[in-house]
């Protein structure tokens, strides 16, 4: 390796920590937070070293049923990443395999919605689950998380069934199979690395879904967000009891993300490299 290489090779390495210390480090900083009393946590010369202590944990505890609202996320976040897989392979699979002319003018109209602010539909989808008796409860956030993140995993499965070869699909018509069989017995295994990425993606968007949770959920089905939300007060900010409870919100899906690394990273690649 040259010089020139080997010093470009370290320029990229630390400019890499660099990037990942600069995103890490809010989050760093609200777990270190989390164990300050609310007098170091206000204090306008950060404090470092200092004595920690638990009691913001079992402050909010105390406060509110942590466990219950975890159960939510974990309800919501996975029925909802199932709910929309259920409607996007098929869909993604049709547009991959049976494409019209209007197939790419879909799948753009479909990721136009994203664009869309989530505000913008807050009134017609509140009378809606008012009148469907809908509101707070596990199925209408199941169902809007669905719907939320349907163009995004469409678009992926679309991505991913695109890069299986055609000639095995092919085969497998020729001795007779149906699309039903060719889909679930040939397509989804060839796919599945995407598909597993794909899902994680699912639930983390739909564990940190923040704007829907706070408007149609009260008690009952409050997720995590809502969980988090419930510590600002018109008394103010308790910065070390809202860390404290962010960090048991976000400490699931955090360990959910750094053990499937690999399955994300394999699946985001899935036939970048034929």
């Amino acid at each position: 390796m040259t010089s020139s290489k080997l010093r470009q090779k370290w320029i990229m390495t630390i400019l890499g920590w660099a990037v990942a210390l600069f995103l890490f480090f809010p989050i760093f900083w609200m777990i270190v937070t989390s164990f300050k009393t609310e007098g170091d946590a206000i204090s306008r010369i950060p404090h470092l070293f200092f004595l920690p202590t638990l009691e913001n944990y079992m402050a909010v505890q105390e406060r509110a049923n942590y466990f219950h609202f975890a159960w939510n996320s974990v309800v919501v976040s996975i029925g909802s990443t199932l709910l929309a897989l259920a409607f996007a392979i098929p869909s993604a699979y049709a547009m991959a395999f049976i494409p019209t002319k209007r197939t790419k003018d879909t799948l753009l109209w479909m990721l136009s919605t994203k664009m869309m602010p989530s505000v913008g539909v807050l009134v017609p989808i509140y009378l809606i689950f008012r009148d469907l008796g809908l509101l707070d409860t596990i199925t209408g956030l199941l169902i809007v998380d669905a719907m939320m993140n349907l163009p995004i995993v469409i678009w992926m499965l679309y991505t991913f069934f695109k890069e299986v070869p055609r000639e095995v699909l092919e085969a497998a018509r020729m001795d007779g199979a149906g699309p039903l069989r060719e889909l679930y017995n040939l397509l989804l295994p060839l796919s599945m690395p995407g598909i597993v990425s794909t899902s994680l993606l699912a639930i983390i968007l739909s564990w940190n879904e923040a704007f829907w949770s706070l408007n149609l959920t009260a008690s009952k089905a409050a997720p995590l967000t809502a969980f988090i939300a419930s510590f600002s007060s018109p008394e103010g900010l308790f910065y070390a009891k809202l860390s404290a409870a962010s960090t048991m919100a976000i400490a699931p899906i955090l360990i959910l993300g750094w053990l499937s690394q690999k399955q994300l990273v394999r699946g985001l690649t899935f036939g970048a490299v034929k």
